[in-house]
């Protein structure tokens, strides 16, 4: 006998077939997606570079924090007074040699 299907039963396969193709689709997005399993080896060597990054602007920050400090106008430092008269004003001491690095 071949008559046709039934129509329920293709309708049942149909959604099931949807269903199914929405699940692997979304599956794969969990493995391939910007924040997917794939992904994490890529943002764990970035997050290693930035928290790199980070000690070593905060080396800067603190050195350039203490040169702020010893520039305090209420008692600045005179070691560094020297040094940027030196380095600004190109003033040197009669007594001093001064030796050019290139």
């Amino acid at each position: 006998m071949g008559g046709r299907a039934n129509p329920q039963i293709n309708r049942e396969r149909l959604t099931q077939g949807l269903a199914l193709a929405a699940l692997l689709a979304m599956g794969a997005w969990v493995l391939i997606g910007p924040s997917g399993l794939l992904a994490w080896s890529e943002n764990n060597r970035l997050l290693a570079e930035r928290q790199k990054e980070l000690a070593q602007l905060q080396a800067e920050r603190n050195v350039l924090k203490n040169r702020v400090a010893l520039l305090n106008p209420t008692s600045v430092d005179p070691d560094m007074a020297g040094e940027l008269l030196r380095a600004n004003l190109n003033v040197v001491h009669p007594d001093e040699v001064v030796l050019i690095l290139k």
